[in-house]
């Protein structure tokens, strides 16, 4: 079983930009296709981005030219840069692996994007 650990999140002014940090635990992580999830208040959680274990990415139309999803299979590490963020974009940001296992869930990073 991965264990994941979000880190990076923070209060940014709209138009900002923010770059999270997920932390894997375990020799498979390679393995995985691994995505990043973010849950709005009262709002189902929902995918934001995947990367597959070639480096094929994937984007949820509302973050579509601003976020980019990257991994370091040496480090164990997904990364999410967001820019030109928008007050939407408020979460919190999980990730897990692509499709999610429900044991794998974190604690998340909170994202705020307010002027």
């Amino acid at each position: 079983q991965v264990q994941l650990v979000e880190s990076g999140g923070g209060l940014v002014q709209p138009g900002g930009s923010l770059r999270l940090s997920c932390a894997a635990s375990g020799s498979s992580f390679r393995g995985y296709h691994m995505g990043w999830y973010r849950q709005a208040p009262g709002k189902p959680r929902s995918l934001v981005a995947y990367i597959t274990t070639h480096n094929s990415t994937n984007y949820a139309e509302s973050v579509k030219g601003r976020f980019a999803i990257a991994r370091d299979n040496a480090k164990n590490t997904v990364y999410l840069q967001m820019n030109s963020l928008k007050p939407e974009d408020t979460a919190a940001y999980y990730c897990n692996s692509y499709p999610a296992l429900s044991s794998s869930w974190g604690q998340g990073t909170q994202v705020t994007v307010s002027s």
